[in-house]
């Protein structure tokens, strides 16, 4: 089973600048409460082929995460897909456009995959997901617009 969860948001930031912050993805525990730690092991700037290893705490339980950068077109869009084999795995992106007077729409989505076992929680973890997006979308808002 798979499914899709999505946002979307207005940040009263220029479109390259919110670009530049979701862009370098160790800026994710500043709106991801569940992601505790990150860091990017790949040399070189954000991009095509980046790779990412986080430590994420769903309901309770901490597992190791690795996503690669599949999209990147500056300031408009970056997709990622998650390499590391969960239970629940996903691919997702951020898709940005200008919303007039120096504002920017982002649409965060993800799509989550159930593997094995994960196949059955994946439906609740959606739901979840769902459940929680429009306060993951204002806490994006608040840390693009926050100091950096």
């Amino acid at each position: 089973m798979a499914g899709q969860f999505d946002v979307i948001t207005e940040v009263d930031r220029p479109i390259e600048e919110v670009f530049a912050f979701l862009a370098d993805g160790e800026n994710d525990p500043r709106f991801s409460p569940r992601v505790l730690e990150i860091e990017k092991v790949t040399d070189g700037p954000a991009g095509i082929g980046a790779v990412y290893r986080s430590t994420v705490k769903d309901a309770g339980v901490k597992t190791r995460r690795e996503f690669r950068i599949t999209g990147f077109d500056a300031p408009r869009s970056i997709r990622w897909t998650e390499t590391s084999k969960n239970l629940v795995t996903g691919e997702g992106g951020y898709d940005l456009e200008p919303a007039g007077d120096g504002r920017t729409r982002v649409r965060l989505f993800n799509t989550l995959t159930g593997h094995g076992v994960g196949k059955l929680i994946v439906g609740p973890a959606l739901k979840a997901a769902r459940k929680e997006a429009d306060d993951f979308g204002k806490r994006i808002k608040t840390a693009v617009e926050g100091p950096h």
